[in-house]
C-alpha cells in the first residue's frame, strides 16, 4: 500500500489531493493507496526523520516496503497508479528527466509553502 501524507490545511494540496483520490477511488476501495492529513497524526512519521514542517513543506509517502518517499516522488509513484495519468510518471519519473522534476517540485513547493505560511496556514 501506498499511504500518501499531506496538509489539507494548504488549499492547493488540499484541492490536488482530492482530485487524485476521486480518480483513484477504486484503489482506494482495494486498500492499494490511502490518504491522511498529517494535521491528526504531526509524528506519523518521525521514525523517518520527517517532522511536520518537513510534510506541510513537501508530499511524504510511505510505500508497501515501507520505504520512505518525498517530493516528486510520490508525485511520480500517484501517477503511475492513476487511470489516464501513467504517461506523467513516465515522462517526468524516468532517469533523465527525475532530476529536473524534483529541482522544479521542490522550488514549487518552496513557494507553496512561503505562501501559505504568510497566510497564516498552520
Amino acid at each position: 500500500m501506498l499511504t500518501v501524507w499531506y496538509n489539507t490545511r494548504c488549499p492547493v494540496c488540499d484541492a490536488g489531493i482530492n482530485h487524485q483520490k476521486r480518480r483513484l477511488i477504486e484503489a482506494v476501495k482495494a486498500g492499494r493507496v490511502e490518504f491522511r492529513d498529517i494535521n491528526f497524526e504531526p509524528a506519523a512519521l518521525a521514525g523517518y526523520g520527517a517532522s511536520l514542517e518537513d510534510i506541510r513543506r513537501r508530499l511524504h509517502a510511505t510505500d508497501a516496503e515501507g520505504r520512505l518517499l518525498v517530493g516528486a516522488d510520490v508525485a511520480v509513484a500517484v501517477w503511475r497508479m492513476t487511470p489516464g495519468e501513467s504517461w506523467l510518471a513516465t515522462l517526468f519519473g524516468n532517469p533523465i528527466a527525475l532530476p529536473l522534476t524534483r529541482f522544479a517540485y521542490d522550488r514549487f513547493a518552496d513557494l507553496l509553502y512561503a505562501w501559505n505560511r504568510r497566510k497564516g496556514r498552520w
